[in-house]
């Protein structure tokens, strides 16, 4: 059997890691683990350190890779996946969380599907911290009241795998974590992108750029992890939540995130029923936007590639807004937000004088509206239209979605 790289980033989730460690070696094949130590202050370092030096498998190699962070800042797992992609001395990787258990057979269910240009992801078995979903299965494996590292019957949970879950034959074509491909796929397309760094969203923009790369999906369902769900940040104790309760940290991270996304593919993250990416086209829009003020520019900015305020009210209304924003984007608001009387490139041009929630809601479909009306395709270019209280002006419907394959937003 082909060997794997295991790659691991972890923050302060030692207890949970100690068990993905167990169960990977519990696996019939011995495969690489590399662990990426970010800034952790839970004894997770002398823990790994402690396995690299004294563990050795029966061929004399190393049983565990760690990479450390020493901190106080963490890196995130947009840098540390790339990292620890990077450093694997295997041909294929499967990207895996800290919170995690491998199933019996996880390696050989699929390896089974993986070829060149596929991306193979295991099924996840989770506690009902989510709502349930088609794509996951939803058990809880645990003793007592709680969903923690301590109170977790492992025992239940390898009975059921053997006796039900492995039993399963079907296939679906979702994507999410843990995912396995080969290296060299992974970074064809340049890994993460560092818009979305540290993390919250990194996945999601990943995926839209495998699928823009011709890469199949497949989900096998005998292949089986039980995810605890969320432990890096969202629900982690270290960073002020718990089971089933957000932290201040993620909440952060993840709306700053999806409006970097929507600053990049043109609108929120979607997906079919069982997580296969949908990718609405991308085009070149410019809003032009009269009597702004900070509340509408806040509102507008992510939703095009260049917007145009009237400052007649408000002379710092652009910087004040920059001063604010650029710290949580990479992208250049300089460049973006424009004053009104700057010279308008874009294709579409969108001009808002009145705006409404309904107006609002125009302006996050417009790509798919764009898209998806057949007369508009058949007008003559340049036209001109209204939509609500929005007046719209087509000089071109060039798609531009696969230009965002590689990693970088450019700015």
């Amino acid at each position: 059997m082909e060997k794997i790289t295991f790659v691991i980033p972890s923050r302060n989730n030692l207890e949970f890691l100690q068990l993905a460690y167990d169960s990977i070696r519990n696996l019939k094949n011995h495969h690489e683990i590399l662990v990426l130590d970010d800034a952790s202050t839970d004894g997770t370092y002398e823990w790994v350190k402690e396995l690299n030096i004294d563990s050795c498998n029966a061929t004399g190699k190393e049983d565990i890779i760690l990479y450390r962070n020493p901190g106080p800042d963490r890196i995130g797992i947009v840098g540390m996946f790339d990292k620890g992609i990077e450093m694997a001395k295997t041909d294929i990787i499967m990207a895996f969380h800290a919170d995690m258990v491998a199933a019996p057979k996880l390696d050989e269910n699929i390896l089974k599907h993986l070829k060149k240009g596929t991306v193979v992801s295991a099924t996840r078995v989770e506690p009902p911290l989510h709502p349930p979903g088609p794509e996951k299965i939803t058990m809880n494996f645990h003793i007592g009241a709680g969903c923690e590292a301590d109170n977790f019957d492992h025992n239940a949970f390898i009975n059921w795998c053997n006796n039900i879950g492995l039993k399963e034959t079907k296939t679906t074509e979702g994507i999410f974590a843990p995912w396995c491909m080969y290296k060299e796929d992974f970074l064809a397309i340049g890994g993460h992108d560092e818009l979305f760094a540290p993390q919250s969203k990194e996945d999601s923009d990943l995926f839209n750029r495998f699928q823009l790369n011709g890469y199949k999906f497949i989900q096998p369902w005998d292949a089986l992890v039980y995810h605890f769900t969320s432990r890096g940040s969202r629900f982690n104790k270290h960073a002020g939540g718990g089971a089933g309760q957000n932290s201040q940290e993620w909440l952060y991270t993840t709306t700053k995130n999806m409006r970097n996304f929507i600053r990049k593919w043109g609108t929120p993250v979607k997906h079919d029923a069982l997580m296969k990416p949908i990718i609405p086209p991308k085009y070149d829009i410019g809003f032009i936007i009269n009597n702004c003020n900070h509340q509408l520019l806040e509102a507008l900015e992510p939703w095009c590639n260049t917007i145009y305020v009237d400052e007649t009210n408000d002379i710092v209304l652009r910087d004040n807004y920059i001063r604010l924003e650029q710290p949580n984007t990479i992208v250049n608001l300089h460049e973006k937000v424009l004053p009104l009387n700057n010279e308008k490139n874009n294709e579409i041009l969108v001009t808002v004088d009145t705006f409404t929630q309904q107006d609002f809601l125009y302006i996050q479909q417009l790509s798919e509206i764009l898209a998806n009306d057949n007369e508009l395709r058949e007008e003559e270019l340049p036209c001109e239209f209204e939509l609500g209280n929005l007046k719209i002006k087509i000089n071109s419907l060039k798609e531009y979605q696969n230009e965002l394959i590689k990693n970088q937003y450019d700015v």
